[in-house]
């Protein structure tokens, strides 16, 4: 595509001399797992997102998975989550042994609707899994009334925040994600889970090395998922530079909605009050959305779709016995959301050509 939908090359362009130094440092070492490097990078993550503790995992989907495992959710255990998410939200939920239960979103934001979460609860429910959706914070202290533990799923809004508040401490933990196209990513899989809980940190650490708090020491069944040291090095590198990014992407979709404010039959995202997105996705909705995605791509625009099917609509979820029209606002959603390219280097030039695009297909 002439304009990607995320332009990767760019930002590792700003930090390939830091990243090469650092990597030198560990090759140097040999401090593959478990090096300097992963600590020193949790204590910076944890310091900028406003929590206590910070836990590097191997993904984003293990961290969902060990910050509910660490409330001890497990079989017969209920948890409550949007229909409008990547899977791997009700994925982790499942692999914990508990069962997904969805509740419908918002239309003009897409994050979960507080108002249908009583209906979902019941004597089972042990945590409730909020979405930081497209970079901008779930409403979370709505779901605090429902004397719940709550675990943010806050993959793609690393730097969010809501009322003032970094996410990853809207709740009792987080997890997020480190997968290369996220805000933060690394150069590979990656994840961490942040709480200002030390009882609940000091659990996921245990989880994450095999159960165990010392070499040949199994106190509980873990399992092996740990942040890469080579991964931790990039991510630092990367954090320093984050705030920045985030800033950029922000100037990046006010000129996307000042655009697009005249263009007839696109919807522009809205920003739920309160909150202060960081854009990890510009979602517009519109009619045809196939036919238009398929237009911009012929321009040669990397435009995508996040996501075209509801958890509920997914084969992997059969089992859960829903039907179409069970969440219509989510099924509605997915059919006409169009994810336009969005990176801190976009340029105003850029943009221009991407709305140009859009506006003719649309036509």
């Amino acid at each position: 595509m002439d304009i990607p939908l995320v332009d990767l090359r760019a930002q590792h362009d700003q930090v390939a001399d830091e990243v090469a130094e650092g990597w030198a440092e560990v090759l140097k070492t040999t401090a593959f797992i478990g090096g300097r490097q992963v600590a020193a990078f949790e204590e910076e993550f944890a310091s900028y997102q406003g929590v206590a503790h910070c836990v590097g995992v191997g993904n984003g989907t293990d961290a969902i998975e060990l910050a509910l495992r660490a409330l001890e959710v497990g079989p017969g255990d209920e948890c409550v989550l949007p229909a409008n998410t990547f899977i791997a939200t009700a994925e982790a939920v499942a692999r914990a042994g508990a069962t997904p239960v969805l509740v419908d979103c918002v239309a003009d934001t897409g994050l979960i609707d507080p108002s249908l979460v009583p209906a979902a609860l019941s004597p089972r429910t042990r945590a409730l899994l909020p979405v930081h959706l497209y970079g901008q914070a779930a409403p979370v202290e709505e779901l605090r009334a429902f004397g719940v533990p709550i675990v943010e799923d806050a993959a793609q809004a690393q730097g969010a925040r809501r009322h003032g508040v970094a996410v990853g401490g809207l709740g009792d933990l987080a997890a997020t994600s480190f997968y290369p196209g996220k805000n933060l990513g690394a150069y590979g899989d990656g994840g961490a889970v942040l709480t200002s809980s030390e009882e609940l940190a000091g659990a996921v650490r245990l989880l994450r090395e095999h159960g165990s708090p010392r070499k040949y020491e199994h106190t509980v069944l873990g399992f092996n998922s740990r942040l890469d040291t080579l991964q931790a090095v990039v991510l630092s590198a990367k954090l320093r530079r984050l705030e920045g990014w985030n800033e950029a992407r922000r100037a990046a979709a006010d000129r996307y909605s000042a655009m697009l404010a005249d263009v007839p039959g696109v919807v522009p995202p809205v920003v739920l009050e309160g909150n202060l997105p960081v854009w990890h996705l510009y979602v517009v909705r519109v009619a045809e959305r196939d036919r238009v995605l398929k237009a911009l791509h012929e321009a040669g625009i990397g435009a995508g779709i996040h996501y075209p099917t509801p958890v509920h609509l997914t084969g992997a979820f059969e089992s859960l016995g829903h039907a179409p029209g069970d969440f219509p606002v989510a099924e509605a959603v997915a059919g006409e959301i169009l994810s336009l390219p969005l990176f801190p280097e976009i340029t105003p030039a850029q943009q221009e050509r991407v709305v140009a695009a859009l506006a003719g297909a649309v036509r």
